[in-house]
């Protein structure tokens, strides 16, 4: 990976890592077309500068995060569905990352259910989270462990389908991000030391790179999504989703077949 690489997956995960469109999927099908994506490296590195993504949150929330303990409870009920799946079907989940195909299908199905979610549930204001509403957006949460999914998107229309607003959903997946992201990095971090991977001088500067650029992108792309969701809702994205998934089919069966390499 070099220096351009790094930073237009940084760019990437910055501008996909909130927004309902699989931040996963998107740096799969990059590091494919780049050559890269079988590279230990590209592996740990897009799932390390996700750190810098999440630390957005943190910064524009600061506040909210100083809330009574029962607010943290209910962040630990949804994160832990997705701590026991993790750990239970996490070479499965490893394989389907080697899957740009898997990528296009998700995207195409996510984008049907895209333009489906403000019907089924926009009419909805409740901001109240219940720790039973909390776990069953922390089950949707799961679904994002299919590459092409959308972690965001599934903790959203899993909040949506609790009667929540698409605000308060948005906000509340955002917050659920954090120990969500921190974990798997964590995870994966650990695995890879154990396996005895060692990072270069430059490896570490990439790191550095990577995780600012995401930090700074990704603090843009929340600050415009939450505005334009509660105005305008999910269909932009919807469209986007089914257009790029029927592109990548398109060019899996006519033109080049969708590996990592």
């Amino acid at each position: 990976m070099d220096i351009l690489q790094a930073i237009i997956l940084a760019i990437i995960e910055g501008i996909t890592e909130f927004l309902p469109v699989s931040s996963t999927g998107h740096m799969i099908i990059a590091s494919s077309f780049f050559g890269i994506a079988s590279d230990d490296f590209t592996k740990l590195f897009t799932i390390v500068i996700q750190l810098g993504a999440i630390l957005s949150v943190v910064v524009l929330y600061f506040k909210r995060f100083f809330q009574t303990f029962d607010f943290y409870y209910k962040i630990l009920v949804a994160f832990i569905p997705a701590v026991i799946l993790g750990l239970l079907f996490s070479k499965k989940i490893d394989a389907l990352l080697e899957s740009p195909l898997t990528v296009a299908v998700s995207l195409l199905v996510g984008g049907i259910v895209l333009l489906k979610v403000d019907s089924w549930f926009n009419h909805s204001e409740d901001t109240e989270i219940t720790y039973l509403k909390a776990f069953k957006i922390g089950l949707f949460q799961c679904l994002a462990m299919v590459p092409g999914v959308s972690r965001s998107g599934a903790s959203i229309v899993g909040g949506m389908s609790q009667k929540l607003s698409r605000t308060s959903a948005a906000e509340f997946s955002f917050f659920l991000a954090v120990p969500t992201m921190f974990g798997a990095t964590a995870k994966k971090c650990y695995d890879y030391y154990k396996d005895g991977f060692v990072l270069t001088h430059d490896q570490i500067n990439l790191l550095i790179i990577g995780n600012v650029i995401a930090f700074i992108v990704a603090l843009l792309a929340i600050k415009t999504f939450i505005g334009f969701l509660s105005r305008n809702g999910f269909k932009i994205f919807g469209y986007y989703r089914i257009i790029a998934g029927i592109a990548l089919l398109v060019i899996h069966y006519f033109i080049h077949p969708l590996t990592i390499s």
